[in-house]
């Protein structure tokens, strides 16, 4: 059987004409995913200054027939990784065949070469090919439709942790969305200090700033305060009727306050009244306190599918912080004065990916 060569290049994400066509595209494909957008590439090489590569093969005609969104992802202390998408829970490749997607994950495979990545990691889509190793045992995936209002809403949630959130419902806590630069600035402080008493780095404020900018009106903060001061916030995305809340958490305070069931079931009500219809409460490790928290919400757990490929003679690159080598470290990091760790953090968690 006959298959008409595609043409294959690395998009110029600078010209809006181009990033229109890809993100019409990515907006229409069955499978496309906020991290297949122009955008989000956009955003983390802006943020974080790792460089996009973003793959378009196309038909004869011109017409995009698949893409890939990769990020070149460069660290001192994890080595460099060729990642789709970078920063992102999916991304992958994005075809409208299976030729398609060979053709893009063999100019991927052959660009990590190229690049100097010894280690390819793509998060979702189809199989690259026979040669990539398939893990779908590391992470899971949780969504599931919104109520249709906050009665409804609560009763989709189990007894247990219904029960957490009216006390949450209970306390005299303020709520905002916004995403002015002061909301941008406060949502970083509580998240910085979340992730800093997980043992974690931070990632570079830049990264939360131009992805509220590259979104615009599909992106805001939600943050919730006691007495003035802010203990709980999360940045969303909103995409086909799906709300994503990407980066969120809260301070010491907001346990007590049950300020991070406030702000989750707050979400919900936000996201309905944007027309949402699902929550995508993100990936988590399998195992971990936050999978086990996402299932008391009402939300079946599905495993993730994402694949990795390593050139011969090289080691996998892992990141993970559930790895033990990295245990020393992380109990080190949860005891840095909070400037230390905003001050270092950054320089780290750019390189993750």
């Amino acid at each position: 059987m006959f298959v008409r060569p595609l043409g294959l290049h690395v998009a110029d994400l600078s010209d809006p004409i181009e990033r229109a066509r890809i993100g019409a595209y990515v907006h229409d494909h069955k499978d496309g995913t906020p991290f297949h957008l122009p955008a989000w590439s956009v955003a983390v090489e802006k943020g974080c200054g790792q460089k996009s590569h973003y793959l378009v093969a196309e038909k004869g005609n011109g017409e995009i027939t698949g893409v890939m969104p990769l990020t070149e992802c460069s660290s001192p202390l994890f080595g460099k990784a060729l990642v789709s998408a970078g920063f992102g829970v999916g991304g992958g490749i994005l075809a409208d065949s299976a030729h398609a997607a060979s053709v893009l994950a063999e100019r991927a495979w052959a660009l990590a070469g190229e690049l100097n990545c010894p280690t390819m990691e793509v998060r979702g889509g189809p199989l690259p090919g026979p040669d990539w190793h398939v893990d779908t045992g590391r992470y899971l995936g949780f969504v599931r439709p919104l109520a249709a209002d906050d009665e409804a809403e609560l009763l989709a949630i189990p007894r247990k942790q219904r029960a957490e959130v009216r006390k949450s419902l209970s306390f005299d806590l303020d709520v905002s969305t916004g995403c002015h630069v002061e909301d941008a600035d406060v949502h970083y402080a509580v998240y910085a200090e979340m992730v800093r008493n997980l043992g974690t780095p931070v990632f570079p404020k830049k990264l939360f700033s131009e992805v509220l900018r590259e979104f615009g009106k599909s992106a805001d903060i939600l943050i919730v305060r006691h007495r003035g001061v802010a203990v709980s916030s999360v940045l969303s995305l909103y995409w086909k009727g799906t709300v994503y809340p990407y980066w969120g958490g809260g301070t010491a305070a907001a346990r007590a306050l049950r300020a991070n069931d406030r702000m989750y079931f707050e979400l919900m009500r936000h996201a309905r009244t944007r027309g949402c219809t699902r929550f995508d409460f993100g990936r988590s490790k399998t195992g971990t306190g936050p999978a086990a928290y996402k299932k008391t919400w009402g939300f079946e757990p599905q495993p993730l599918t994402y694949y990795e490929r390593t050139a011969d003679g090289e080691k996998p690159r892992d990141a993970s912080p559930l790895n033990p080598k990295y245990r020393l470290q992380i109990a080190v990091w949860k005891k840095l004065p909070l400037w230390a760790a905003n001050t270092v953090g950054p320089f780290i968690a750019k390189g993750l990916g």
